[in-house]
Formats: structure tokens, sequence, C-alpha cells
């Protein structure tokens, strides 16, 4: 008798956890993470602490929606905290960031967005010195500038923090990039970048790295008149970029993120379906996504698996969040030899 795809998932070594049970919120999505140094462990490959956030309240787009996030160390997952809000509109899309610093402890960014609806964000973020522990107050991007809308910067090797970010007006998507130069005073925005007739087009890049010095990969939810994950290149550090083209990965209007791995294979996750934010899938490329093979499956049953976020652990593998029916964050990890062969 064949096994449930957990429990197959269960013999690859993946593991999945909710992230809380109960909360002061009904609604959830949107989740972010990162990992820290665990306390006292400070090597670079051993396993660390997560730090995860997403936007919670009544329902999306409502007033009391604001950002919360928890901490998963030895003992499990802290309690649901309070990391932002505004007083007057509801908050969105929160992104963790952590920056290694040569003249200090490593900074960690909580960049989010608040407004009515998309097409009138403002973006803001906060800052801590203690790994997330305790952030500053809040402050405003420049107008113009969101900041990364939905998946993790990048550090680029000249220092400055390349996010990958878009505007959704009404009829009409694109994505740019938002660069903070490497005195963390001045912001720059590269783009507009989207598909050739399709004005709605593209959103929420997930930015990884080329294959050569200043080469940069985006891959980019869509729009149901496109119906595929988009690909768009830099090969000048982010400051021009290509049109977007579709490839080979359906998406049903829903957002994804992506990871260039150490060994060079790039994980990405998706909703591997026309319509559904279901199932959700990890898929694996060997050529930087040109062509893809599916890892696996995270969930398979009806209902909305979705928005998810990844990063590579210290000590191998893989680790991602996503929303699970809108109702609670939940986190897996998933080893490197569930990713299939280098």
């Amino acid at each position: 008798m064949a096994l449930p795809e957990l429990a197959l998932l269960a013999l690859a070594g993946v593991s999945f956890e909710f992230i809380y049970e109960e909360a002061p919120f009904p609604s959830c999505h949107a989740s972010t993470l990162i990992e820290c140094p665990a306390p006292g462990s400070p090597g670079s490959a051993t396993e660390g602490e997560i730090l995860a956030a997403w936007f919670g309240g009544t329902d999306e787009g409502e007033r009391d929606v604001k950002i919360w996030g928890a901490r998963r160390g030895r003992e499990g997952w802290s309690k649901p905290a309070l990391l932002a809000s505004d007083p007057m509109y509801p908050c969105w899309n929160p992104v963790l960031f952590r920056e290694e610093r040569k003249d200090g402890p490593a900074r960690v960014w909580l960049f989010y967005k608040a407004g009515r609806d998309p097409q009138s964000w403002s973006g803001f973020f906060k800052s801590s010195d203690d790994e997330g522990r305790t952030f500053g107050a809040a402050e405003i991007l420049p107008a113009g500038i969101l900041g990364p809308v939905k998946n993790k910067p990048l550090l680029t090797p000249d220092g400055e923090i390349l996010c990958g970010t878009s505007v959704e007006s009404h009829g009409a998507w694109a994505s740019w990039v938002d660069v903070l130069d490497s005195t963390r005073k001045t912001w720059r925005k590269h783009g507009p970048i989207s598909v050739p007739g399709k004005p709605l087009g593209i959103i929420q890049p997930a930015v990884v790295p080329g294959d050569a010095p200043g080469a940069y990969r985006m891959f980019t939810r869509s729009s149901e008149a496109i119906g595929r994950i988009c690909i768009a290149d830099s090969r000048d550090g982010g400051k021009t970029w290509t049109d977007a083209r579709p490839g080979s990965l359906v998406n049903p209007d829903s957002g994804i993120d992506a990871v260039r791995l150490a060994d060079g294979r790039i994980v990405l996750l998706h909703n591997d379906s026309a319509r559904a934010r279901t199932p959700l899938s990890i898929s694996v490329s060997k050529d930087l996504g040109e062509t893809w093979k599916k890892a696996a499956d995270l969930e398979t049953e009806r209902g909305e698996y979705s928005y998810p976020a990844v990063i590579e652990l210290r000590a191998g593998g893989v680790a991602c969040t996503y929303t699970w029916q809108r109702k609670r964050i939940r986190f897996a990890r998933i080893p490197a030899e569930a990713l299939g062969e280098r």
C-alpha cells in the first residue's frame, strides 16, 4: 500500500512543525525567515536559531493587521510577539534580512509595508543589533522606495543591499530592484522590468546570484495573463535588466521564493498549478532555472499553501516557512539529500 505523502517526506528526512498553535489573531500570511547564530555556537557550520515573521490580524487588508514574529531555539518556538504596527493602516509582507558587518555586530533588518492596499503602500524598516531579539523604532523609506517587496535581499560584493521589488498599480504590474548603497544612506531604483506586451505582468521578484561577477537572475510571480514563473537577467550588478520571459514552471498568480545554494543549484518553492495555491512544491535546477526537477510536494491537500520563503541553512539543507490555510505559518526543514543529486 502506498504511503501518504507526508510519510514519504518523513522518510526523506523532511520535518514539519507549526510555528504556533494559538495566537492573538485569526488570520496570517506572507512569512519570512532568517537563521541567526545560536548563543554560544558562532561557528558557520553549526545549527543556528530561526527567526520568522509574518503579518497577522482579522484578515488581509484589515486595519488590525500587524507584523508578528517568533524565534526557534533549542526549546522550540517562542510565542508570537508583536514586531511592528501602524496606527492608521494594515501592515503587509515583512522581509527579514541578516547582514554581517566588519565594523560591528550583525544587523538584522525587518522591512515591511503599510497602507490601505498594495497600490498605496509605503515602505518601512526596523533594525536590530542583537540578532532580532529587539528592534529599534520604525523608519519610513523614501517615497517610491518599498525595499524588498516579498523576498529576501542580497548583499552584493560592493557592500550594497539589492532588493527585488515591484509595483501593483491599477491595471499594470512591473518589477524593479531597489538598491541601498554601502553607506546605508542612499537608495537607487532600477527598472521597470516587465514582459513585453503584458501590462498586467510580473511582481515579487526572487533574485539570486548569476553565473559571473555582477550577474543576477530574478524569478517572478506572474498574473493569470502570463501564467508562468518569469525570468529576467542583469549582468551589470542590477543596474540594467533584460525583458522578462516566461519560464517552464506554471504559476497561478501566487508568490514564490528561491535561493542559490553554495553548490550552485537553485531551489525554488512554488505552487505547481495553473489555478490553485496547492500543491506547494520544491523544484531544483542545475542550470540557473532553465530546466527544473521537482524534489517534493510539501502540501497536496485542497486549500491554500502559499507565499513560501526559503533559505539555505548553515549546517546544510534548506528551511522554509509558508502560509497554511491562512490560519497558521508552517516551518519545514529539508535536508540536502532530499533535494536530489548535486
